[in-house]
């Protein structure tokens, strides 16, 4: 039983409302939006080319970089006088990208946030702690409107202030935290700095995105608070937190709400579609967004369409990689979240590090700072540590062990990685 009833629906039901929505959202972005019309020309394709949800291959990617080209409002298709809300990417790597969101627009994004929440085991009438940032970042407004929308009490915490967090979750007692997976962390050692056992408070649910995250921590969240960690996903170029949410009874990857977003998986290198099943690239077609449709939009993370279980609505696997943050040491490609694994299998070792790559000469070097839980040692842990990266993960790196606290904590994403290689 889901939220709204689209979620048990059949696939021919789904199918059917997705190409009169994909017919819709094709025309609208080619009567609006000069710059996608323009890539749409070039490759000769029409929207009325799109007589099957299959055909929508033919049509032209969505990247970053075309949004960016459009700042600050060159890729919405509505006139601003339409405009209910204004988002923005923090602008780390370049021009910010810009979003932007009718009233209908809050209005389905509230209740595909309900809808996740509902899958994560929100009922109305419970209290959700939103720790997610907010502001131009979707996340923190994102999760409010949905909590709200499913009738939920919110507590609009923010990020940030540890100490605080800890203090209103023992004195609200929230039901459900909405936060990053890292700053989740970061509240664990709040609450063993402040002696407050994580297992004696109210949260019964963690709901945790914006970042990829592994099985190993969700182990570790749900080890130490005794909730349930669940997975949501969204990107603020396809809508912001809610395209896709993990279902509690299940755990077994993220149900896409498939009546507003049609996913893809394509191989990153070719650009070809790739069947369900097998790994490569999530791209996302909005199929009702009024202020900025998005056609094909390459989200750079990596997983697989899986058949749907909880709902009938098709799943992705959690995502632990994305196409762009893969690095390559001495040939090797590394994920972050493949070290992370080794780390959190350390039993005297915090789950909270840093990779610093370096480059002497043509050499790539690799340190990883690690931290000790309270009253380890973690030397023995980090010979191990060592010798498992080199056998699971394919380099070698030295490991910097630090005290407990040691490495700077993140009150949004975590920066994990700190590339100081030059060009040779």
């Amino acid at each position: 039983m889901g939220y709204e009833a689209i979620e048990t629906a059949s696939r021919d039901e789904i199918s059917a409302l997705q190409l009169e929505r994909l017919k819709w959202s094709l025309a609208h972005i080619y009567a609006n939006n000069a710059a996608y019309r323009a890539k749409c020309e070039a490759a000769h394709v029409h929207p009325d080319d799109c007589s099957t949800l299959s055909a929508l291959a033919k049509f032209p990617f969505t990247q970053q970089a075309d949004l960016r080209a459009a700042y600050p409002f060159g890729f919405f298709s509505v006139p601003e006088d339409q405009l209910a809300r204004i988002h923005a990417s923090s602008g780390t790597t370049g021009q910010p990208t810009v979003v932007g969101y009718t009233k209908d627009d809050i209005k389905t994004w509230s209740t595909v946030v309900a809808r996740s929440i509902y899958a994560a085991g929100g009922r109305p009438g419970m209290k959700v702690h939103v720790a997610y940032g907010y502001g131009l970042f979707t996340g923190g407004l994102g999760a409010h409107y949905g909590a709200e929308a499913l009738g939920c009490a919110v507590i609009p915490m923010s990020g940030g202030q540890t100490a605080k967090q800890v203090q209103l979750i023992g004195d609200f007692k929230p039901d459900i935290i909405m936060v990053t997976p890292s700053y989740m962390l970061a509240l664990l050692d709040g609450f063993q700095a402040a002696g407050i056992d994580p297992q004696a408070c109210s949260l019964s649910t963690g709901i945790f995105g914006a970042e990829p995250w592994t099985e190993a921590m969700r182990r570790e969240i749900e080890r130490a608070f005794q909730m349930n960690a669940v997975d949501i996903y969204g990107l603020s170029e396809v809508m912001g937190p809610g395209v896709a949410q993990e279902c509690v009874e299940a755990k077994d990857g993220l149900t896409i709400w498939e009546d507003h977003f049609y996913p893809e998986v394509i191989d990153p290198e070719t650009g070809e579609a790739l069947p369900d099943g097998e790994e490569g690239e999530l791209v996302f077609t909005s199929l009702t967004k009024q202020a900025m449709p998005i056609i094909r939009y390459r989200t750079r993370d990596l997983t697989r369409l899986l058949p749907g279980t909880s709902r009938s609505m098709r799943r992705i696997e959690k995502i632990t990689g994305r196409s762009d943050d893969m690095l390559i040491i001495r040939g090797v490609n590394v994920f972050p979240s493949q070290i992370e694994e080794q780390i959190l299998a350390c039993k005297s070792l915090a789950p909270h590090y840093e990779i610093e790559i370096s480059r002497t000469g043509r050499m790539d070097d690799v340190k990883i700072c690690v931290e000790c839980r309270p009253d380890a040692d973690g030397s023995d842990d980090a010979k191990w540590l060592a010798y498992q990266i080199k056998t699971v993960v394919g380099i070698s790196s030295r490991i910097d062990v630090k005290p407990a606290g040691g490495i700077a904590r993140s009150v949004g994403k975590a920066v994990r990685v700190k590339d100081l290689r030059k060009p040779v």
